[in-house]
């Protein structure tokens, strides 16, 4: 039994220095017992591709997009986002203002970088949300369902690049913030019902129902996307401070990941993308399309079955990204997951098993690929769920990040999620990308 493990062993490493070809070979007869053999074969076949809509993703975060960004090949991108904001249980106010009077309210958007053009102007707006949100982290969301759109609390004109400030302190910032000035009212009413009802604040259930939250967008400019990382409410009033002087002070109200945040994005003008062609698929991001392949599994399984599966490697060749300016770059990793499990994997915030899902190597624009590995147990899962049918797999770009044990090498997934960031990329499909090769062996005499 062992000498058969060993010579499968050689056929493996054999098989993987093997070209592509179906011829049937002999390995290693010099060492094998009288009689023995091991045959490696490699197998040919053709997989299918297309490109399909995926008009909403699942996306619990509490960070966001906000902005419009136009691309000639990949369409326009509308992003913004509701959110609710966090209250500590039976919160108050830390001081007490003097007459009981609040100075002014304002909400802040904090985003570290953004996409296109940082010169553009563009105008953000916010709206009182009149329902508490519910917990439905798709990106197709429908901001009337939850906004009277006739109560605007406030708007800004921006750039994201702040010309206002000094290069010295631009540079030194790590946040940027678009700072936008709401009615001092509400933040009157904030504390006019800490004082009159205080129950409100017992809970963030009870405060939902006081302030459901904000809808927050932009009504003007296109070419600018802003990378958010935080939003702040802040209402500042003044009270007699500790050597008896008058001080400014505020209370804040953060969308932190206890509460719910709603990203929507709003793709269009994409119907170029999803026309048939035999050159191409495309790939855009976020919740706009994907790649769709189709393992010939039918043909695969009857040949491989009864062997000693080898290798299988899968890897998705690109074209070069479009050099206009702010052209949309390549997602970093893809993530290839069986179509009918798309929608547990993200709600579940499940992390690839290497068996039936796959997470890409990092892209690279010298390579211009997306390899996946060994695909191998990929046949195997579809032998054990359902031998007699292709298998249908989506191509999703994700955020990923992994961390490498620096003593077992093993490799552990830390982030894996829907990739957010505006990307777009065209994968070949023409007959040399389209064509994958099985590598199997099986011991006989």
């Amino acid at each position: 039994m062992k000498i058969k493990q060993i010579i499968l062993g050689i056929g493996l490493g054999v098989s993987i220095l093997s070209g592509c070809n179906d011829d049937l070979g002999v390995v290693g007869p010099s060492i094998q017992p009288p009689g023995d053999e091991v045959n490696v074969v490699n197998d040919t076949f053709k997989i299918q591709a297309s490109t399909v809509l995926m008009d909403a993703v699942y996306a619990k975060t509490d960070t966001a997009l906000l902005g419009e960004i136009y691309d000639p090949l990949y369409g326009n991108l509308k992003s913004d986002y509701l959110c609710q904001f966090y209250c500590p249980e039976d919160y108050h106010f830390a001081n007490t203002p003097i007459d009981g009077k609040i100075d002014s309210m304002e909400f802040v958007v904090m985003y570290e970088n953004s996409i296109g053009d940082t010169l553009v102007p563009m105008r953000a707006e916010i709206y009182q949300l009149t329902a508490p949100l519910k917990k439905d982290y798709y990106t197709n969301v429908n901001p009337e369902e939850f906004t009277n759109m006739e109560i605007s609390l406030g708007a800004k004109t921006y750039t994201a690049y702040d010309q206002s400030l000094s290069d010295s302190i631009r540079d030194e910032q790590l946040m940027r913030e678009v700072r936008i000035r709401m009615p001092k009212e509400l933040g009157q009413k904030f504390y006019d019902e800490t004082i009159n009802n205080p129950e409100t604040f017992n809970n963030q259930e009870s405060f939902n129902r006081f302030f459901p939250g904000l809808y927050v967008t932009t009504t003007y400019g296109t070419g600018n996307v802003l990378n958010v990382k935080s939003s702040q409410m802040h209402i500042y009033y003044k009270c007699v401070g500790s050597t008896g002087q008058d001080s400014l002070v505020s209370e804040t109200f953060k969308v932190t990941k206890e509460v719910i945040q709603l990203s929507r994005f709003k793709n269009t003008d994409m119907s170029l993308l999803l026309q048939p062609n035999d050159e191409y698929t495309y790939i855009k991001s976020p919740a706009g399309v994907c790649t769709r392949i189709v393992f010939p599994m039918k043909e695969i399984i009857p040949k491989v079955k009864d062997r000693y599966l080898n290798n299988f490697p899968f890897v998705l060749k690109a074209y070069p990204q479009e050099n206009w300016k702010y052209a949309f770059q390549a997602a970093p990793n893809l993530l290839l997951i069986p179509e009918d499990s798309v929608k547990t994997f993200f709600e579940n915030a499940q992390v690839n098993n290497n068996y039936s899902t796959f997470v890409s190597n990092t892209y690279s624009s010298l390579t211009q690929q997306y390899a996946f590995g060994n695909l191998s147990k990929l046949i195997q899962f579809q032998i054990e769920t359902n031998p007699d049918e292709d298998l249908a797999v989506l191509i999703i770009p994700v955020k990923y990040r992994a961390a490498t044990n620096q003593y077992t090498g093993q490799v552990t997934t830390m982030v894996l999620g829907n990739y957010m960031t505006p990307s777009g990329v065209k994968l070949r499909k023409d007959e040399e990308s389209r064509t994958v090769v099985v590598t199997s062996s099986v011991y006989g005499k």
